[in-house]
């Protein structure tokens, strides 16, 4: 006798749904059958959607910024993504410029994680570093740890990576088999304007810096034959630039992460009396850059959300210097994206992130894969409410597409017709990247 099924459901597999009823033993999808076998506690989905748990590969919970702190603890940011049917986050160990502040830096990450209920893994992320870069991810790797970020940008905090240094961390991503994340902006390129206002972030982070940046990192990538992925892309004209000049390594060795903000809002939004609310890096494009990014999503690996949420109150500043960068998007994703691009977006949420980030039991609906499953009702509604700890979301009254009922993570329910069961989550090592 199994300790859980799942009947009835439309599940999600191979791009189509099919149906089926899964098994479920201890953490484990062990079984899935058309038939109908015994188990302890069995769940009617009804006709309802079964979806691979959503892995979001790009969360900020609990960033210290130095001067104000992310309002979304791993508790609450938790809490938030459950109801969004999201059961697996990666977030960000502080920038680090050597291998020793890097284990500490694990640990101490490791500690504030054990409030979460979703499971979880780490990004390492370096800085202008100060050291053997072979020693550093060979210490990254004996830690669990197979992706890496650098920024391109943010000299002004020594928080920036050179070519030279990017350029060997790319061919050690090749002989090692790990991640090298990329925030890519040229940082020559970046006016940090004291008198700027809200209004003039498209102006201090060109469009251009993005572009000239990927199309760099493209370059380096294909004479490395290293492993990039370059997070939260936000216009439309650079993806466009990397399919006519890069189409060789895009999906292989370069991946394309982009989030649901760039496809809902364009930079119009800036120039509105709440345009504070909208401040993020980088910033919102022209609304012909969101066009071309709906035209050509097919060519986007992935959805993270850049989830880094403040209060009203600490955004709402006139100087842009004085407005932290970032809005929270954790529990919206899924509905905002299948919106806007239907079922498709599905795999860029769950098993691409799971293969390209070197997670092996998540993001897909199979026997010997982690029991992460979302039965979701396929409606369109408004978004009237929200969860976490922020006081507003940039989505509040927006339609959406479907929503999460039951959530299973690790075949324990976390969320049970909009209630949260509180249940542990856990560390997810990870992996070298998959072909």
């Amino acid at each position: 006798m199994y300790d859980l099924a799942i009947i009835n459901g439309k599940v999600y597999r191979n791009q189509v749904f099919q149906s089926m009823n899964i098994y479920v033993e201890g953490e484990k999808i062990v079984d899935m059958s058309s038939g109908f076998l015994p188990a302890h506690t069995v769940i009617d989905a009804n006709h309802l959607e079964v979806l691979p748990g959503m892995i979001d590969p790009h969360v900020h919970f609990e960033l210290d910024l130095g001067w104000i702190k992310s309002v979304d603890d791993f508790a609450s940011g938790s809490d938030a993504a459950i109801h969004g049917g999201v059961t697996s986050i990666i977030d960000f160990l502080e920038p680090v410029d050597n291998e020793i502040d890097l284990e500490r830096v694990f640990y101490e990450r490791l500690e504030q994680a054990k409030k979460a209920t979703v499971d979880y893994s780490f990004h390492a992320t370096i800085k202008n570093p100060k050291c053997d870069l072979e020693v550093f991810v060979k210490k990254m790797m004996s830690l669990g740890m197979y992706t890496l970020k650098l920024f391109t940008t943010y000299s002004d905090s020594n928080r920036r990576t050179y070519d030279k240094d990017i350029y060997t961390l790319l061919k050690l991503s090749h002989q090692y088999r790990f991640l090298l994340l990329v925030h890519a902006e040229d940082d020559d390129l970046i006016i940090l304007n004291p008198s700027f206002t809200y209004q003039d972030l498209p102006i201090s982070r060109p469009r251009l810096s993005e572009t000239q940046e990927a199309l760099k990192l493209a370059q380096y990538v294909r004479e490395t034959q290293g492993y990039l992925y370059m997070v939260h892309l936000s216009s439309g004209k650079t993806l466009q630039k990397l399919i006519e000049q890069y189409a060789d390594i895009l999906h292989t060795h370069f991946f394309v992460e982009s989030c649901p903000q760039y496809f809902t809002f364009n930079e119009e939004k800036l120039t509105s009396k709440q345009g504070h609310l909208y401040t993020f890096a980088p910033p919102l494009r022209p609304e012909e850059d969101q066009k071309i990014l709906h035209h050509l999503i097919h060519h986007i690996d992935t959805i993270g959300t850049d989830h880094c949420a403040f209060m009203k109150k600490d955004k709402l500043k006139e100087k842009l210097s004085e407005i932290p960068l970032g809005i929270g998007g954790v529990e919206f994703s899924l509905p905002m994206m299948r919106k806007h691009v239907g079922d498709l977006v599905i795999d860029k949420m769950s098993l691409h992130v799971g293969r390209i980030q070197g997670l092996k039991h998540k993001g897909h609906i199979e026997i010997g894969y982690d029991a992460d499953l979302v039965i979701n009702h396929p409606i369109d509604h408004q978004i009237l409410a929200h969860h976490g700890t922020c006081d507003y979301t940039v989505y509040q009254n927006m339609k959406v597409h479907g929503k999460p009922l039951i959530v299973i993570r690790r075949g324990h329910v976390v969320l049970d017709q909009g209630v949260l069961v509180k249940n542990p989550g856990q560390w997810i090592e990870g992996g070298p990247i998959h072909d």
